[in-house]
């Protein structure tokens, strides 16, 4: 199975506006930085008042991917593995959050934006593990792309 995609310069520059733009709303308008494990999150103890923005942010999430999907005329993209493992991995992004104190779009997006040390070390350790996890899985391994 074929995962690489082709480049495609104005959609990849219309959805980061679009989430810089929505980063910067949540953020003017409601206070709350656009990280969406601490959305995600912020259910389990929800407040009253809290949680409606909350559960429109998420819905919006796949929402507006099926519509651009759908707007662009892509293909659905197969899952790569089983649900299983997606499921064991979702387990495993969200405990890195926690030990991160945000995720990538927290500290990528939000925080990078205003110039957050903590930030920048976040990130910097996110892609550093990412090369790494490729490196291993390709070429220790021996896993298809």
């Amino acid at each position: 199975m074929d995962l690489v995609t082709p480049f495609t310069p104005l959609p990849a520059a219309l959805g980061g506006a679009l989430i810089g733009t929505a980063a910067v709303l949540l953020l003017g308008l409601n206070g709350r930085v656009a990280g969406v494990s601490g959305i995600y999150g912020g259910l389990l103890p929800g407040r009253a008042g809290d949680i409606a923005w909350r559960l429109a942010f998420l819905a919006g999430l796949p929402a507006g991917a099926a519509l651009a999907n759908g707007w662009l005329g892509g293909a659905p993209t197969p899952l790569p593995t089983s649900p299983a493992l997606l499921v064991a991995s979702g387990a495993l992004v969200g405990y890195g959050t926690t030990l991160a104190r945000g995720c990538t779009s927290g500290h990528g997006v939000c925080g990078l934006a205003r110039l957050s040390g903590r930030s920048l070390a976040a990130v910097a350790t996110f892609l550093a593990t990412g090369v790494l996890t490729v490196t291993l899985m390709r070429h220790a391994l021996g896993a298809a792309p």
